[in-house]
């Protein structure tokens, strides 16, 4: 894991096309912004967690269903 250190309104750049800016800082949480083209997709990590439980759920409940009726 790369761990850098930025101040209110500095950035970086990842992959020559994406920037993430450093918005503010208020009350231990960091405001950041994200400009990147619109194909790039940018997902919450807990959110996107939650939706690969919730799918990982589905598929098991498939199977079983399937066991059942085989």
């Amino acid at each position: 894991m790369l761990v850098l250190a930025r101040k209110e309104e500095e950035s970086l750049i990842i992959d020559g096309n994406i920037e993430i800016v450093v918005l503010g800082i208020e009350d231990g949480k960091v405001k950041l912004g994200i400009n990147a083209p619109k194909e790039v997709k940018i997902y919450r990590k807990e959110v996107l967690d939650e939706v690969m439980k919730e799918n990982q759920s589905a598929a098991a409940a498939a199977k079983s269903l399937l066991k059942t009726r085989g």
